[in-house]
């Protein structure tokens, strides 16, 4: 009659890593949908102004961004307020062509929709924002925003 023996333990027992690939797809394709890349290379630098009453915007895929302030490398383009569209500088009269082409690039449903959002320094002069409006008036772009940070509480 045959004897069955009990194995003895040879050694720490191994992790099954058959599945270790489609665990680390999964995380990839993960990390993959869920990251947002960087939208524009910022040429001025803003400090947004504070308020105490403000509001998230809906759709943010709808919203064009005029940023102005102090260029970032103010060695080589001074220190005056500078208007930057997507990611280079423009002037007061490219607004209108800028506002122009963003409608182009949206869905006809959605040009009504279209916001444009000023993020402007808090230190920046209020007679380029006014120029800046006075433009997009020109251009038809009426449902403007201006960017703001929540002020902090300040306790008594």
């Amino acid at each position: 009659m045959a004897r069955f023996r009990k194995k003895k333990a040879q050694g720490p027992q191994r992790i099954n890593t058959a599945s270790l690939p489609d665990i680390i797809f999964m995380l990839l394709f993960f990390f993959m949908v869920t990251t947002v890349m960087r939208e524009t290379t910022m040429l001025v630098k803003i400090k947004l102004p504070e308020a105490t009453e403000i509001q998230k915007l809906e759709r943010k895929s709808l919203v064009s961004y005029i940023y102005v302030g102090e260029p970032v490398r103010s060695y080589l383009y001074g220190t005056e307020s500078r208007i930057q569209l997507n990611d280079q500088f423009a002037t007061i009269a490219d607004i209108q062509e800028f506002i122009a082409r963003e409608r182009e690039a949206r869905d006809e449903v959605d040009r009504k929709f279209l916001t444009t959002s000023i993020k402007a320094d808090q230190l920046t002069r209020m007679g380029v924002i006014t120029d800046i409006k006075q433009e997009l008036r020109k251009a038809g772009a009426f449902k403007l925003n201006y960017s703001s940070r929540k002020a902090a509480s300040k306790r008594n």
